[in-house]
């Protein structure tokens, strides 16, 4: 055991629940103000499904048997899980590898979130969180990082590019197809610009632990991968600012943030394994591609991924996937990537990643389809017109804003002013 190897994994758990809130933040600021407590809801259970779910049998499905899609239950309730010494060769104990891991899905389920705001049921989506999580989740987690099958092709993902982010953008996708599209739509606005701020701020702050913490110890690779983390998103966000530039001919913060998140998302499965030069173009490649995938592919298909779920962490995913292979190198990830000469990584990266696609589309489907015999998916026409805070929450933003925030500003204001 290493002390400052075990601090820093705990300190990155932490840093990576903070994600959840803070995506809360940066969605809740481009909602429509009716559905906004509706956005931070959705976000936020998934930190409860996340929690028990994973504790019960997820953790022990992920990272236990040797199946190639799925574990065992040797683990579940965190039996035989020892908190003060390591059975995998870690210079962690298994009980801080356990709730490191469990933080993930956390976080991707709050991702899936993004693509069916504004019109999907609550109580459907609660259902569909723990279901996905168990039959989604848990089986990519132990494909890529439990010895499965797409570990054993030789594919590589950091800190989850397949297992987090491909995995939540498909699955918003193919619920946001499902739903169809809001009733009133409306471009992406930013509503509460100080909360895109704040939210897509504390997504970066967290991220350093999502990448740098996935080590697994406080050793060179994890200050590589947080390196690497800082530069890619830090190139994507000044890449986007200059496509916004060039095209729309302004600067916007709600652009800026989104590009930031876009390199994030991209490094994440190569945060390890590259170079910070390389860091710094996959930033450049994924900001570009996504920049065009959310707003010329997204209008000319028409689908309604109403926050850009898959748009930036589906396609941003799949860009950092495969480039994975491309800039991989020898030194950090302990096999050649395609500039070195081993161009197969690449195939390897990209069959990892068909495979991902195909697993998730088709579960996902199952899933929803399954959970909507009980429960409708979407709400009624008259719920999503007026807002699905009063209905499906009982407060509001705008009665709280107007009510109470003014009215403390006008008192203010008064006296200051008397």
């Amino acid at each position: 055991m290493d002390a400052a190897s075990i601090g820093w994994v705990m300190i990155s758990a932490a840093l990576v629940w903070l994600m959840v809130p803070g995506l809360a933040l940066f969605y809740g600021g481009f909602t429509n103000p009716k559905s906004m407590i509706n956005t931070f809801a959705m976000v936020l259970i998934a930190i409860a499904v996340g929690a028990v779910v994973w504790f019960v049998v997820g953790y022990s499905l992920a990272f236990s048997g040797d199946g190639l899609i799925i574990g065992d239950l040797r683990h579940a309730l965190f039996n035989n899980v020892p908190m003060f010494k390591s059975t995998m060769d870690l210079k962690i104990p298994d009980g801080a590898f356990a709730l490191f891991q469990g933080m993930f899905p956390m976080i991707t389920m709050a991702i899936i979130a993004g693509g069916v705001v504004s019109r999907m049921n609550f109580k459907a989506f609660f259902v569909f969180l723990i279901l996905w999580l168990l039959f989604v989740y848990v089986p990519l987690a132990h494909m890529v990082w439990g010895g499965g099958l797409i570990a054993q092709l030789g594919a590589l993902d950091f800190a989850g590019g397949d297992v987090v982010h491909i995995s939540s953008g498909v699955s918003a996708l193919v619920l946001a197809l499902m739903l169809g599209k809001r009733t009133h739509m409306e471009e992406l606005q930013a509503h509460r610009p100080t909360a895109i701020v704040l939210g897509g701020g504390l997504l970066w702050f967290g991220w350093f632990g999502f990448n740098a913490g996935s080590a697994l110890q406080a050793n060179g690779q994890a200050v590589l991968a947080f390196v690497n983390t800082n530069i890619a998103a830090g190139a994507a966000m000044i890449t986007w600012m200059l496509v916004d530039q060039l095209i729309e001919k302004k600067v916007k913060v709600s652009g800026l943030m989104s590009g930031g998140v876009a390199g994030l998302v991209a490094i994440t499965p190569a945060a390890g394994y590259v170079n910070p030069g390389a860091a710094a173009i996959m930033g450049v490649v994924v900001s570009v591609l996504v920049y065009f995938g959310t707003t010329w592919v997204k209008s000319f298909f028409g689908y309604d991924d109403t926050l850009d779920a898959f748009g930036i962490h589906g396609i941003g995913g799949i860009v950092g996937g495969i480039l994975t292979g491309v800039f991989a190198t020898k030194a950090n990830a302990g096999v050649k990537g395609g500039l070195e000469g081993n161009w197969s990584l690449v195939w390897n990266q990209t069959l990892g990643i068909l495979i991902t696609l195909v697993f998730v589309v088709v579960v996902t489907y199952v899933i929803a389809k399954l959970v909507n015999i009980f429960i409708p998916l979407r709400v009624e026409d008259e719920v999503e017109e007026k807002g699905l805070d009063s209905y499906q929450h009982g407060e509001t933003v705008e009665a709280f804003h107007n009510e109470a925030i003014e009215a403390i500003w006008q008192k203010q204001f008064a006296e200051r002013f008397r």
